[in-house]
């Protein structure tokens, strides 16, 4: 029998790094190669469906929730640094918080979720959404509201059903077209002229996405950790090198 191709889990984290480190690039020392932040819409939808498959494959919640805290800590002075041009910016939260509050939102649906009540379930959930996404815009985490949204999703719609699939799609193309929103460029197609929302490309990251079936591929603790740093680093060293120009 063929064996199917797959992406694993270490793979999607490695492309979601690279498609970051481009948007990063872009904004920070390249900023008239717009390809660069074209790609990197992929990276944040990624990153949240990621967040959700280790909600659901972790050993231990509080010790995940715990190591994102950790980290959403240690990245928001390089955050600050890299985002806006100073040591301390307090109108703008790193990404790892949206995840955190996202991942708060589904332990919380879950706890409710395994009592088997239903109707306190979908009240839990409806709470916990707007919560979440109130928390995020408030918050002013990266991404906002929308952002934690984007985990409900990978949430609500996990699992390869066709009907999941179509949400995924039609939710995305919601938060990132309708919700976020921003530039939109023309392109020329087959002689037709189309509008593309550059958030909207966004999309394209259910690709890799819908390539992973599961497989764990490369795991350690090294590995594990530099992912983790790999967020903090790139944007000091991109900070620094912002004030030093």
């Amino acid at each position: 029998m063929k064996k199917q191709f797959d992406l694993s889990a270490a793979a999607l984290h490695i492309l979601a790094m690279a498609f970051m480190l481009l948007d990063h690039l872009w904004a920070t020392l390249f900023l008239s190669q717009e390809w660069m932040t074209c790609v990197g819409r992929l990276a944040f939808p990624i990153f949240a469906f990621m967040a959700v498959e280790g909600y659901f494959h972790t050993h231990s919640f509080k010790k995940y929730a715990q190591r994102m805290l950790i980290f959403a800590l240690l990245s928001e002075i390089p955050f600050d640094l890299m985002y806006g041009g100073t040591w301390f910016y307090p109108v703008h939260q790193n990404v790892i918080w949206t995840l955190l509050i996202g991942l708060l939102g589904i332990r919380a649906m879950e706890a409710v979720r395994e009592k088997g009540k239903t109707w306190l379930y979908l009240l839990t959930c409806v709470a916990v959404t707007v919560l979440g996404f109130a928390l995020g815009t408030l918050g002013m985490v990266d991404y906002y509201g929308m952002g934690v949204l984007t985990v409900f999703v990978f949430y609500f719609l996990r699992g390869r059903e066709w009907w999941k699939l179509l949400g995924q799609i039609a939710a995305l193309y919601w938060i990132n077209v309708s919700l976020i929103g921003g530039q939109i460029f023309p392109i020329e197609l087959f002689g037709l002229e189309f509008e593309v929302c550059e958030q909207g490309l966004a999309l394209l990251s259910l690709v890799p996405i819908w390539l992973y079936r599961g497989r764990q591929g490369h795991h350690s603790k090294a590995f594990q950790y530099a992912c983790y740093a790999f967020y903090p680093v790139h944007m000091l060293i991109l900070g620094l090198i912002q004030l030093s120009l």
